[in-house]
């Protein structure tokens, strides 16, 4: 199949880490992909077979996430 272009939005989280297996095969066949996410997010992170846009959010982290 001929390679194309994919624009993911993900919910940070578990279904991230399954997903993320998914994008890399589909890197692997030629498709350019697309995250969009929020800057302040736990495992959505910037890789080689992807590009990351993220945009702000009103939030601190320790609002989100907890404190650490």
């Amino acid at each position: 199949a001929a390679g194309g272009k994919l624009l993911v939005v993900p919910v940070d989280g578990s279904h991230w880490l399954s997903t993320r297996e998914v994008l890399d095969a589909l890197s692997e066949k030629g498709h350019e992909i697309v995250i969009v996410a929020p800057k302040i997010n736990q495992y959505i992170k910037p890789a080689e077979n992807f590009i990351l846009k993220t945009y702000p959010i009103p939030f601190r982290k320790e609002a989100v996430f907890g404190h650490f």
